[in-house]
């Protein structure tokens, strides 16, 4: 296999292997130390993944919460990005395998994250919208857009119904966002769009397998994003496993069957680690064990950071992207003392909190036994994401965003972008 295009400039070459929160933000440490930093991905930008939903939902531009990864580090002359998809790691002889060439490195950190977890159910994953993408988000933006056109020609009740009504499962963090900002389009944007609809008929379905929404907040804030999504009209079902899905909808553990078009897949997350680690991942999750200093198991050169990495000791932490954040700059920081022969402290999580909006002027914020809701809460929830994205451009570009469909409820991106056809293919329908 040849070897993708390098220079060799005589300095230890650090190689990460994804541009998400935890790979940018430790590259962007390590750009200012003495060391050659290789960024690959398979694609030239960072994706701001916690505002994936308002792409779907009509409210950002998918330009807005892309930034391309070489305008990051335009700046550093150690800094090199490489597109491609990574294969397999060959840790005896220290090179990575990629679809373009091979790469070797003498420090290696798999910041890969994580993707939708189907539990081995094929028709999970062939009957469902996905959001882990920039790509997803505009597939599931032009499916709800499309099913609204179609909707407006169907003269059919029934059928109408069915392109109408809408099932997210999962009510973690994404689908409850996603429920609410579903419903807030449905009650104030829509209406306006589809005056032959009527949008009062319109059902949206949040499935939960536990007795709540947001597992992983307190029962206090369970509660408030419950009574939230029940005040906005969205019908919430706990305890109601996903037993079946197809292109009809979906049939619970109780045997109801909801009839929809749309099923949106928020129910749960599984690491994407590279071939070449199996000795070192846990069979359940697909997270890459780690120790104390993030370092995989065993190995002496190999690092895992944010949703991939498992600290063997001292319990999992959250796959959130204030994790990674830290891990990348931890990691820096270690990787530059490790180089230079010096020892470093182990890592540790400063958790600062967590966060999760339901619509407008509807959030929930706690942190320990501190806990708001409402305005401050929603407030807090727009100044931290405002506060993570990169550019001062994109600040601006989600700000005004933001500020307008406050005062204007007008999300003006719905658009049914369809796919290039040429005119050859276009004949032959």
């Amino acid at each position: 296999m040849q070897r993708i295009n390098l220079p060799e400039i005589g300095k230890p070459r650090i190689v990460i292997v994804g541009g998400g929160f935890g790979g940018i933000n430790l590259a962007k440490h390590l750009a200012k130390r003495d060391v050659q930093v290789v960024l690959l991905d398979k694609n030239n930008y960072h994706q701001f993944q916690p505002l994936f939903y308002q792409v779907a939902m009509s409210g950002l531009e998918p330009s807005s919460i892309c930034f391309p990864l070489r305008k990051i580090f335009s700046n550093y002359t150690n800094v090199y990005v490489r597109v491609c998809d990574v294969k397999e790691v060959d840790t005896l002889n220290q090179k990575l395998l990629t679809n373009a060439g091979h790469v070797n490195y003498d420090y290696l950190v798999i910041a890969t994250g994580a993707g939708n977890f189907y539990y081995g159910n094929k028709n999970f994953s062939k009957f469902s919208l996905p959001l882990k993408s920039v790509s997803e988000a505009i597939s599931m933006r032009n499916r709800i857009i499309e099913d609204f056109e179609l909707a407006v020609l169907e003269d059919n009740a029934d059928k109408r119904q069915y392109l109408l009504d809408i099932v997210i499962v999962g009510a973690g963090p994404t689908g409850v966002e996603l429920a609410g900002a579903l419903a807030e389009l449905r009650d104030h944007v829509l209406p306006n769009d589809y005056k032959e609809l009527n949008f009062r008929s319109m059902d949206i379905h949040l499935v939960q397998s536990t007795d709540r929404v947001l597992n992983a907040m307190s029962n206090k804030a369970s509660a408030k994003a419950l009574k939230n999504l029940i005040d906005m009209d969205v019908k919430v079902h706990l305890n109601s496993r996903v037993m079946e899905l197809d292109e009809s909808g979906v049939v619970l553990q109780n045997g109801v069957k909801i009839l929809a078009k749309k099923v949106i897949w928020a129910a749960g997350i599984i690491a994407t680690p590279i071939k070449g680690l199996e000795n070192f991942i846990d069979q359940k999750s697909r997270r890459i064990f780690v120790d104390e200093f993030l370092k995989v198991k065993s190995q002496t050169n190999v690092f895992a950071i944010g949703d991939v990495a498992q600290l063997e000791a001292g319990g999992s932490l959250p796959q959130v992207a204030p994790v990674a954040i830290q891990q990348g700059e931890y990691l820096a920081k270690s990787l530059w003392m490790q180089i230079k022969g010096e020892s470093n402290t182990p890592f540790r999580y400063l958790d600062k909190g967590s966060l999760a909006t339901i619509g407008r002027n509807k959030a929930v914020a706690e942190k320990g036994n501190l806990f708001m809701s409402g305005f401050a809460a929603w407030s807090m929830w727009l100044g931290v994401h405002i506060y993570f994205l990169i550019g001062a451009k994109k600040k601006l570009q989600v700000l005004f965003n933001w500020f307008w469909s406050y005062l204007f409820f007008d999300q003006g991106l719905r658009l049914w972008i369809k796919p290039f056809q040429t005119m050859e293919n276009e004949q032959t329908k």
